[in-house]
């Protein structure tokens, strides 16, 4: 029984270590799953969305409606895809408010690089009405055709000029699903 004491010492010792070692590894990999989980939790959707540019993307809007597109642009407010329609290309300004989902996104992020990611809402439509860009601008109450005749901290009014009366529709920033070229 003597030549089995330290044999069986070592294999305890063995033991021990292997069970040290493996709650060691399920440590680490709890704190690099927790360390994951936090990162994960930092990164806004904007930052996917801005890391997606280039690719197409189908953007699920809060009435149902989805709109299909490569990204072009991507700003802290709103994501410009372009599209295609009837006409051919045609681009969508979508306010990330409403946005219900966003099919096809990948995992990674981007930071915010450009300038021009400070850019509102108000400052594309501002640049809309410069251009008198016929848009068709869709809210969850339906969709209105026209130019941009004003752009106001908060709203704009639509011209709709195809009537045989000229009609201004105001709509509310935050009723805006997306602005497109007509």
């Amino acid at each position: 029984m003597t030549g089995t004491g330290p044999a069986r010492w070592e294999l305890l010792f063995a033991d021990l270590e292997a069970r040290f070692d493996a709650e060691a590894a399920a440590e680490r990999e709890g704190a690099v799953a927790e360390l994951t989980r936090a990162e994960q939790a930092s990164i806004p959707l904007v930052d996917r969305l801005r890391a997606a540019t280039g690719a197409v993307l189908r953007l699920e809007l809060l009435d149902g409606e989805g709109v299909e597109g490569r990204v072009a642009r991507v700003a802290r407010t709103w994501v410009l895809l372009d599209g295609r329609g009837a006409r051919g290309r045609v681009q969508h300004l979508v306010p990330l408010p409403a946005l219900a989902a966003v099919v096809g996104l990948g995992l990674h992020a981007a930071p915010s690089r450009a300038r021009t990611d400070g850019l509102g809402l108000g400052h594309v439509l501002r640049g809309l009405q410069r251009d008198r860009a016929r848009v068709l601008v869709r809210t969850a109450g339906g969709s209105v055709t026209g130019r941009i005749g004003r752009v106001g901290a908060d709203h704009l009014d639509v011209e709709e000029t195809d009537r045989a009366r000229p009609v201004v529709r105001t709509v509310p920033f935050g009723a805006v699903l997306r602005v497109s070229e007509a």
